[in-house]
């Protein structure tokens, strides 16, 4: 699938960071579902939107995450954001890229703890995305009109999209410093 990424001189190790493109192309080297392609771009644009806010000369970086974070997660759900890491360092990913990918997985299946602004809005987006994507199929418009009021009444319904953990969407607003509405307008709009 040959593309070949651009490499950086970290200490006495070459590494590199792939861009947005490059990160999409491994991704897709290893899943091969819809639903987890697309489900890696709407991360990865969801980071780049948060990125322009809050690091807006490292939006492609923001973005690369993004679109990596569940790069394991079909070949081996059961060792999720463990297997990840070795992955990229057998790609020779920077060390800083890998960790922030792996802090989503905090409390769930690494003890990475999310520290940087962009690992925190990755922890707290990447269920929340679900959640959206999931009430956007449900309407006939989809993202369009879409309102903070919906999201916040199917949060409350744990029933729907029960797969999307509701404790990791606060845990990750409260993170942030933000209200849970305020997390979700900013994903909404960054989902259009």
């Amino acid at each position: 699938m040959g593309f070949t990424p651009e490499p950086h001189r970290y200490g006495d190790k070459m590494s590199y960071i792939p861009s947005p493109e490059e990160a999409l192309e491994i991704v897709k080297r290893y899943n091969k579902e819809d639903f987890h392609i697309q489900h890696a771009i709407t991360v990865g644009d969801v980071m780049a939107k948060f990125a322009e806010k809050y690091d807006a000369d490292n939006v492609d970086y923001w973005k690369a995450v993004g679109i990596m974070h569940d790069l394991d997660f079909e070949l081996y759900p059961d060792q999720h954001c463990v297997k990840t890491q070795q992955m990229m360092r057998e790609m020779d990913i920077d060390e800083d890229f890998i960790r922030s990918v792996a802090s989503h997985g905090w409390g769930i299946c690494v003890d990475i703890k999310p520290e940087k602004q962009m690992e925190k809005v990755l922890f707290a987006v990447d269920e929340l995305t679900g959640l959206i994507g999931a009430a956007a199929l449900m309407r006939p418009t989809g993202m369009e009109g879409m309102e903070v009021k919906s999201i916040v009444k199917k949060f409350k319904d744990k029933r729907f999209a029960a797969g999307c953990s509701r404790d990791i969407i606060k845990q990750g607003a409260e993170m942030l410093g933000m209200e849970l509405n305020e997390l979700i307008g900013m994903t909404i709009e960054a989902m259009k």
